[in-house]
């Protein structure tokens, strides 16, 4: 039972680290804004630079656990994330940003493939809850994130973003060294060859279909984090920040719990991501068009339906792929997606600098959610998995 609890706790720990130093970025936006003087494209490059990064190190994560082990790759990842969170703090310009940035991203990137394998080395009878107990800490890191931010951290730090940075780095630092000192022994053998996973089959549709998906998914949670800010301070309602970027990631909680119960109910089939992706669309609507309590419960809804088909979303590889092809579809479709998701974080920032207002960052946003509502028909959730 003590190695029951141990393990749960450090994969609990472990999906909070994936995310607590990304969206602590949101909320001190537009301090960083007035600090380096940034553009709003620049804004849209800081916040995608980690997005992409979460495809394009997904490989080499997978090659490194190969030959050091899930929890040497995942201490490691830890540590890196954390040091580069605080070095975020540190930089005199907008490049020395970016680069501690990119670093930063890098170590979450090559956590993420550490967690499975862990799951199975750990807890090999309780997978799927194991699973879902990850998930969860991600999402609660999330939402501890953007709500703590603003009323908690940066009072205690005379309002400076940069010192922000630095304290949120700190709590990866102590789930790595906890991680590295109580994880369960003997179960995290590195293999001595590397994966022969094989090259992703790009001419497969399938692979573009789901990533487009998945894609749409990323592009409006992190855009919106992103974006929200700017237009709630055009708007004159600067007061709302904080609210809205709480009901926008705690409205996410609710739909990890009501999938536990329900997900097996919803799987292969269409219509969960075409009704979600419509009033994803309305929600984001809402958004622009108010400012005022009502903004708040639009962001709400947009983090539940978020929420509800991202966890769908992830069950579509292992649905849908032969076994032997689950992997690399997998790799493909956080690569297609991630990059996916910068370039909207990108646009949308553009859309601003040209159109003068924030609000019309919420465009390409909205663009990006469009294959919500098409792109499912067409995918073949009937059919069986080919062994």
């Amino acid at each position: 039972m003590r190695e029951f609890w141990i393990a749960v706790s450090l994969l609990w720990l472990a999906g909070v680290g994936l995310r607590l130093t990304i969206l602590a970025v949101p909320p001190v936006i537009l301090l960083i804004q007035a600090d380096l003087q940034l553009s709003g494209t620049e804004i849209g490059v800081l916040t995608g630079l980690p997005i992409v990064l979460f495809g394009l190190a997904a490989l080499p994560g997978s090659l490194l656990i190969a030959r050091f082990g899930a929890v040497a790759i995942l201490v490691a990842g830890l540590t890196i994330a954390g040091i580069a969170s605080g070095l975020r703090g540190a930089a005199p310009s907008t490049l020395a940003l970016y680069i501690a940035t990119i670093v930063m991203g890098a170590g979450v990137a090559i956590m993420q493939p550490a967690l499975p394998p862990l799951v199975r080395q750990w807890l090999p009878k309780r997978v799927s809850f194991a699973t879902a107990l990850y998930t969860n800490g991600l999402l609660v890191g999330e939402t501890l994130a953007v709500m703590l931010t603003i009323p908690v951290v940066l009072p205690l730090v005379d309002n400076s973003w940069r010192w922000a940075m630095a304290i949120w780095g700190l709590p990866l630092i102590v789930i790595a060294v906890m991680t590295a000192m109580l994880a369960p022994a003997g179960t995290d053998a590195p293999r001595t060859q590397a994966p022969t996973s094989g090259w992703p089959d790009w001419s497969n549709p399938l692979i573009w279909q789901i990533s487009f998906i998945f894609g749409a998914i990323n592009s409006v949670y992190f855009c919106s984090n992103a974006f929200l800010p700017g237009y709630l301070t055009g708007a004159g309602r600067a007061d709302l920040i904080a609210p809205a970027l709480t009901a926008l990631n705690l409205g996410q909680l609710p739909a990890s719990f009501v999938l536990l119960a329900i997900a097996g109910k919803l799987e292969n089939r269409a219509w969960p991501f075409i009704a979600c992706g419509a009033l994803m669309l309305v929600c984001m609507a809402g958004m622009v068009s108010t400012a005022s309590t009502w903004t708040i419960v639009f962001a709400a809804a947009l983090g539940f339906l978020g929420a509800f088909v991202l966890t769908l979303g992830f069950a579509l590889p292992a649905l849908l792929g032969a076994q032997s092809d689950v992997a690399r579809m997998s790799a493909a479709m956080f690569t297609i997606s991630y990059s996916e998701a910068l370039t909207v974080s990108v646009l949308s920032g553009a859309a601003w600098d040209v159109f003068g207002s924030a609000r019309f960052a919420f465009l390409p946003i909205a663009l990006s959610a469009v294959p919500l509502l098409f792109m499912p028909a067409v995918i073949p959730f009937r059919r069986s998995a080919v062994v």
